[in-house]
């Protein structure tokens, strides 16, 4: 293997690593996000390009508080918290919070779809697509946003989701 081949290599290898700790960063896991840093500063010192981010970012991670406090009152607070879990592909969490908000409205179909997104995205089809047709019961239109939710797309081709979708 050539010299530069490998330091190729191993630069791929220390972005890679850097990645990884950047997506616990954005998930807000700064325990694991600060072990992963300083992991990749004692193994890929000499990647400066990426080694005064690293730094950046673990001083960031040490800073910030442990966990995120958030006083969750009403029904749009557990949606919101919810939907913001989500994109923070926090599933577990996210899933807790919008059954929470099922105890102030359980008539309301936004949530059951919101469900049905992260049982979708966790590979769970069946949660998926019952979350979803209590969606569409309480709310037709929430069957063609599902045809068009790309998170959805792992279930288009299922039977019952087709059949869900034509309900609408």
């Amino acid at each position: 293997m050539s010299e530069k081949k490998a330091k190729k290599d191993e630069y791929q290898k220390a972005l890679a690593a850097f990645g990884q700790a950047m997506k616990d960063f954005r998930k807000g896991d700064m325990d694991k996000a600060s072990a992963q840093l300083e992991a990749f500063l004692e193994k890929y010192a000499v990647e400066l390009e990426l080694v005064d981010r690293a730094r950046m970012y673990l001083e960031i991670a040490r800073r910030r508080p442990k966990k995120e406090t958030v006083s969750l009152k009403t029904y749009e607070d557990h949606v919101m918290c919810g939907i913001y879990r989500i994109q923070q592909e926090n599933y577990d969490e996210a899933a807790k919070i919008l059954n929470k908000a099922l105890d102030f409205k359980t008539d309301e179909g936004r949530v059951h779809y919101l469900l049905a997104q992260v049982s979708c995205l966790t590979g769970n089809d069946d949660d998926c697509l019952e979350h979803l047709k209590k969606a569409i019961q309480k709310d037709k239109f929430l069957a063609v946003l599902a045809q068009n939710d790309r998170d959805f797309e792992p279930v288009w081709e299922d039977k019952r989701f087709k059949v869900l979708a034509k309900l609408a």
